[in-house]
């Protein structure tokens, strides 16, 4: 089996953090998101990965080495592709048309889940959907009788189905969709200006292709930084019998860490409650604070911080009061000094 995971997007609504670190670079709970995402499915899966493909934008070579080895990780083969112009996610796909064959799970880098994984082999392929409040935003499906999917519908402006689909698809035949992709671009078929995936499935469904609904118990989103946050909490709650132990370099004196937590390397805490739901990355120092439901990086420095709900980057000092704050990576925050 492979993994196609397209992660071109730019990220705009988790700024400030993703000015400097594409969005599934971010680390929840310890690991950058894109990682934990491959990690899932290859757990769940029940078959052996042989290769991973990367769909970026111009993310420079350092990323491009970051991924290769998260695949290395899972004994596959590391791949990357560019999609450098934001035409569509049935573009994306075409731009990793060099690995689309055989079976293949397509997973978007956007969201974390936890789901029945089981592959139904009578169908063509496996659809995971989750029911949302608000399906306008999102390409939706509807179902006959048997469970098996009708209609394909991209951002509905009149309800259709409440069953969102989450970004993660199963197909027996990465040729057959690859097909169907090569037809609408070549014919500029495009919805909302863009190529869309939705519309090829709706297409393999018209010529006889039968998709049936995979279960989601969990879908979090990492669009935004309250939604990044949340969902590093969950991440840290599902795993807090291995995530609430600290790494053994870790310098924690005068201090109550409050579980579920996940500490890094070399991380110094002095006179301070830390959690629950707080992640802090590799080498970074905390003093004097009371932290909870937070997502701190690596490298940085915190002093007087009363934070809840808050995301700092890489890099950043905050020195200060009570606040919620996105904090990016190398900022100061400086409450204390007056002058």
């Amino acid at each position: 089996m492979k993994i196609i995971v397209p992660m071109a997007g730019r990220g705009s609504r988790l700024r400030p953090h993703t000015l400097t670190v594409p969005k599934p670079l971010i680390p929840i709970a310890g690991k950058p998101i894109v990682q934990r995402l491959v990690e899932d499915i290859a757990k769940v899966a029940g078959e052996t990965i042989e290769e991973v493909a990367f769909i970026i934008g111009d993310f420079g070579a350092e990323v491009e080495a970051s991924l290769l080895k998260i695949a290395e990780k899972l004994g596959a083969k590391g791949s990357i592709y560019h999609q450098l112009e934001p035409l569509g996610t049935a573009h994306s796909i075409k731009c990793a048309e060099a690995s689309m064959t055989g079976n293949i799970v397509i997973a978007y880098a956007d969201t974390l889940f936890r789901a029945d994984f089981t592959l139904d082999t009578n169908s063509d392929g496996v659809i995971w959907v989750k029911k949302v409040e608000d399906p306008s935003a999102f390409g939706v499906v509807k179902l006959d009788d048997y469970g098996f999917i009708t209609d394909f519908v991209e951002k509905p402006q009149t309800f259709v189905s409440d069953l969102a689909i989450i970004g993660i698809y199963y197909f027996n035949s990465g040729e057959k969709l690859m097909d169907e992709i090569n037809h609408i671009m070549t014919n500029d078929i495009k919805v909302s200006g863009e190529y869309q995936l939705t519309t090829a499935l709706e297409n393999l469904r018209q010529k006889g292709a039968k998709f049936s609904l995979g279960k989601v118990d969990d879908w979090m989103d990492c669009g935004n930084k309250n939604a990044t946050v949340e969902t590093n909490s969950k991440i840290l709650e599902y795993e807090k019998v291995e995530m609430s132990k600290f790494t053994a370099t870790a310098h924690i004196e005068n201090s109550l860490i409050i579980p579920p937590c996940f500490i890094g390397e070399n991380v110094k805490i002095t006179n301070s409650k830390i959690g629950p739901g707080v992640s802090v990355g590799n080498n970074t120092v905390i003093l004097n604070s009371n932290i909870e439901n937070s997502l701190i990086q690596e490298n940085t420095k915190i002093n007087h911080g009363n934070l809840s709900n808050s995301m700092i980057g890489n890099s950043a000092q905050y020195f200060g009061v009570s606040r919620e704050i996105s904090l990016g990576d190398f900022s100061v925050l400086d409450f204390l000094n007056k002058d």
